[in-house]
Formats: C-alpha cells, structure tokens, sequence
C-alpha cells in the first residue's frame, strides 16, 4: 500500500483490515443469496465513478475489500487518494468473477463515498484559509470504527489531524481542571504520568491563558473566544505557546478566526458533518 498521508497514523494499516473484515461480515453474513443468480464462472468488468466532484480517498479500503473476498479480482487505478476528481470521472475498473464484483460493490463504495467525503470537506475548509499560516485540525468526533480511517481522509483532504485518540496527548478540560486541583496541578501531573506527551489545556477567560502559560502547557485551547479575545490572546501569549481555536467554528466564522494569528482551528464538522460522495458501479 502506497499511503500518501501515514506519519501520525501508525495503526492504520491494521485498522484497515479490521474495518473490511468487519464490513463484508456485516453484508454478507451466510452468504450472498443474490449474487448465486449469476454462474459461478461468470466473468465480468465494472467501472466505478464518481457523479459528482470529489477529493478522492479510499483506494486502500477498495483493495482490501477484494483481497480477503476474491483475490484474482483485478483492480486498474485511475486517481490517487488525495487528488481532485470531476464528476463522471473514472475512478478504477475492476475484472474478475461477476459473483465477486457484486458482493464486493457495497462494501468497497461505502467505505470510498465516506472516506472521500470526509477529504471533500476537509478540502473546502482547508481552501477558505489558504492565505493564513493556520493549520485546521479535525477531533475525536468520528464515525465508531472509522477513526483512523477518517483522519487519514482529512489529511488527504489538506487538513491536520489532532490526537487520535486518549492515549496519544493530553488535553485538559474544565472538568479534568476542577478534578485535578485546578489547571497549575493537572499540566504539573501531566508531565509526571507522560514526559514528552503533548499537554493542552482549555481555557474559558484570560485568567485561566495565564494560569496555563505560567504552567508550560505546551497548546492553550481558547474556548469560545471572540474574534476580539482571540486577538488579545496571540498577542498575550506571545508564541510563549500554541494556541488552539474551538467553538462554533463555521463558514462564518473560520475566516475571521483564522486571520487573528492562532496556531490552529479545531473543527468537529470534518468528520461528523461530512456528506458522502455519490458514486456509481456498472459492470458489463
């Protein structure tokens, strides 16, 4: 496999695996009645396109697919995750056993659509903001079992992934702040239980910025921020540490928040607003 997009993602290959394996069993279950219809030595060719325009992302997904349902399928590429396709653009082709074809179509099409829908997305935010050194980050707001897969989509789409998961950086919110003893404390703590793990601290009001500057917190997530307070954050923080926008963050919005000279936007919609691309099979 030929990733474009890997570095921060290093369980991703295994997850790929897991997610097909996964998604034939759910769709094919004891087997699929529909596809004996059609002799077992039947041969045939499908072609895949998109009807609409796309970044494109999934071909991994696609050649597990056929992989572990019938590796003599042939798969002919005709895009790379990560590029722009036009609508009624040819995607892949595909030649093998005409039973296979069809019962691998819905599994590998779902996983393309939501996968190039998410780089689509990511794409379109990542535009509006071009002109500024703001880097967009995506959240742990995805689809369950698609995490990986989902932020490898984002990146391909032009955008930056946050932590994967829990277990890769900290992030510190209000109620870990009140639990913990209050932000000086949980950043201190934080360095203790994993020296040389990043450590973000939400914030609500200036107070709690100098609380966190003066604790080292290595990110400082201005929550709900105006454009104004944001403003006054960069020029308080003094690159002293990252800062990090969240909150509301829109087509409105994003703009405005990233020409106030923050270090990143994070932004929910990524992932879990994302619409998936209409794409069509026809075998002949």
């Amino acid at each position: 496999m030929n990733f474009l997009y890997i570095q921060n993602l290093p369980t991703l290959i295994e997850d790929i695996t897991k997610a097909v394996q996964f998604a034939l069993q759910e769709d094919i279950g004891a087997g699929d009645i529909t596809a004996q219809l059609i002799p077992e030595t039947e041969q045939a060719e499908a072609r895949v396109i998109t009807r609409e325009d796309c970044i494109f992302c999934g071909k991994a997904w696609v050649e597990e697919i056929f992989k572990q349902l019938d590796p003599n399928v042939e798969i002919h590429w005709y895009i790379e995750d990560g590029h722009a396709a036009k609508a009624n653009s040819l995607l892949f082709t595909l030649k093998g056993s005409a039973r296979s074809l069809l019962t691998g179509e819905r599994a590998a099409l779902n996983f393309v659509q939501t996968l190039s829908g998410t780089a689509t997305t990511s794409h379109y935010y990542a535009q509006q903001v071009a002109h500024t050194q703001v880097k967009l980050l995506d959240t742990r707001k995805t689809i369950p079992g698609l995490r990986t897969a989902q932020k490898y989509a984002v990146a391909c789409g032009g955008c930056h992934n946050h932590r994967i998961g829990l277990y890769d950086a900290f992030l510190i919110k209000e109620n870990h702040i009140a639990a913990s003893g209050g932000i000086t404390k949980a950043v201190a703590r934080a360095h203790q239980i994993a020296p040389g793990k990043p450590v973000e601290v939400e914030v609500e009001t200036f107070e709690e910025l100098e609380q966190a500057l003066a604790a080292k917190a290595d990110i400082i997530m201005l929550d709900n921020f105006s454009i104004a307070d944001m403003k006054k954050a960069v020029a308080i923080t003094a690159k002293r540490a990252k800062l990090e926008a969240s909150g509301n963050i829109n087509e409105t919005t994003l703009v405005p928040t990233a020409e106030t000279g923050v270090d990143f936007i994070s932004i929910g919609g990524l992932t879990k607003h994302c619409r998936a691309v209409d794409l069509s099979m026809r075998i002949s």
